[in-house]
């Protein structure tokens, strides 16, 4: 099964939708060509990546995560993975890739935790936070 990348700005957080699988291939570097392209044709206040469709991911699907993170993090913009699946949050905790990444339940948690890394970064009052990032 090759991977899916459905991209869409929600109130400037860019919402990436990933269906698939995360592992080797020719198909594995179109996550990190969505994220570059959200990044740099808007400059969203948070990347949102939906990963409830990711059927399985491998060492290379985590390499490919943590490189989206870089592009993030070179922009100050938070990512926030969604609807983490079991098999890519064990992954994650195994190499404690999830002190880096954080995650949330869904979409409206993954939101709420860009707002507080989006106010802790640029060091916003709570309300400065919450107009940026479009609420």
């Amino acid at each position: 099964m090759s991977l899916s990348i459905n991209s869409r700005l929600d109130r400037n957080v860019c919402v990436l939708t990933v269906t698939g699988q995360l592992t080797l291939g020719p198909h594995l570097r179109s996550l990190q060509q969505a994220a570059r392209t959200a990044l740099e044709s808007g400059t969203p206040d948070a990347v949102i990546l939906d990963v409830a469709g990711v059927r399985y991911a491998d060492s290379a699907g985590l390499g490919e995560l943590t490189i989206v993170y870089s592009l993030c993090t070179r922009k100050q913009c938070p990512l926030v993975l969604a609807a983490v699946p079991a098999q890519l949050r064990q992954m994650l905790e195994l190499t404690r890739l999830d002190a880096l990444l954080p995650s949330a339940a869904d979409i409206d948690g993954a939101k709420q935790e860009a707002k507080a890394r989006l106010r802790k970064l640029r060091g916003l009052p709570d309300a400065q936070a919450d107009a940026a990032a479009g609420e």
